[in-house]
């Protein structure tokens, strides 16, 4: 697939005051990519994009007219959107029976229909200039671990959603992809192996599963498959060649957790008594400031 050149071109990241999406904004601009950023994190996003010489606007990605308020000043003063990263993600902790509903619930919002909403309304827009796509799914889509069943549910139907979508603007000129980092050291994954209880479990994962990879091995990835205008983007590669043994991980995932279920269980009942079921569920900068009160989108 050819390289696409992105001096010039407009780039809005939707959660990038942190991780992948501020990081990925540093690359993208030093190739010269003008840069548009949407999030809740209003100080930090503005740190990053006064950084990379972009604007910064304050939005919920669940919030359709905040939204659409933010793009359409976006592309008045940029003068249109050729790239859309679809970042913006947060996760939460806990088992089905015990996990707060709310945040089990905020997590597919945001992580799902999140995505639709930003590509729904950015793409008259990415028609126009024939562009690309990209939503930032996960290796949690391929594998779905306990205490993760919202996350792995929303990202799942990310990579579906994308599927589909591809689909349907081809003929336009419009490239969809969608990425499968596994984990990375983020303040979203540093705070989730800190919980007392899903930390001690995805501590025992064998292998590469198991394994934390720096946040430059995804920058790295991600900034090349975007270049590429890539349909899928595996951070690192050996997360491609797990989807083909898709078949057989969640049998394999059970008899994994077999022994630790019980114990993690009680151990999660335990923390919703101490803590509350909310503070037991949430992680992450983004996830907090998800499930805060709604901030007022402003330029």
């Amino acid at each position: 697939m050819a390289t696409k050149d992105l001096n010039g071109k407009v780039v809005l990241i939707t959660g990038a005051a942190r991780g992948i999406g501020a990081g990925l904004a540093e690359r993208l601009a030093a190739r010269g990519a003008r840069l548009a950023l949407v999030g809740l994190e209003a100080e930090q996003q503005k740190e990053v994009a006064e950084k990379v010489g972009g604007r910064s606007w304050t939005a919920d990605v669940t919030d359709w007219a905040a939204l659409e308020k933010a793009i359409a000043e976006i592309v008045e003063h940029f003068g249109g959107i050729d790239v859309v990263v679809a970042n913006a993600g947060i996760a939460t902790t806990g088992f089905v029976r015990s996990i707060d509903p709310a945040a089990f619930e905020k997590v597919i919002e945001v992580d799902l229909l999140g995505v639709w909403r930003t590509f729904r309304v950015a793409l008259p827009h990415v028609v126009a200039s024939r562009g690309y796509l990209l939503a930032i799914s996960s290796l949690a889509a391929i594998a779905h671990a306990p205490g993760m069943a919202n996350y792995a549910a929303a990202k799942a139907g990310v990579e579906a959603f994308c599927d589909s979508l591809r689909a349907e603007v081809a003929h336009l000129g419009v490239k969809v992809g969608v990425a499968h980092p596994t984990w990375i050291r983020t303040d979203l994954v540093e705070s989730a192996d800190a919980h007392p209880v899903f930390g001690r479990m995805r501590s025992k994962t064998p292998g590469p599963l198991g394994r934390t990879y720096p946040l430059n091995v995804a920058l790295d990835d991600l900034e090349a498959g975007i270049l590429r205008r890539a349909r899928a983007i595996h951070v690192p590669r050996w997360v491609g060649v797990l989807k083909l043994f898709r078949a057989f991980l969640p049998r394999l995932v059970e008899l994994g957790s077999r022994t630790q279920m019980p114990r993690m269980d009680q151990a999660a009942l335990d923390d919703i008594a101490a803590r509350g079921a909310h503070e037991s569920a949430v992680v992450g900068p983004a996830g907090r400031a998800a499930t805060a009160p709604r901030n007022q989108s402003q330029a």
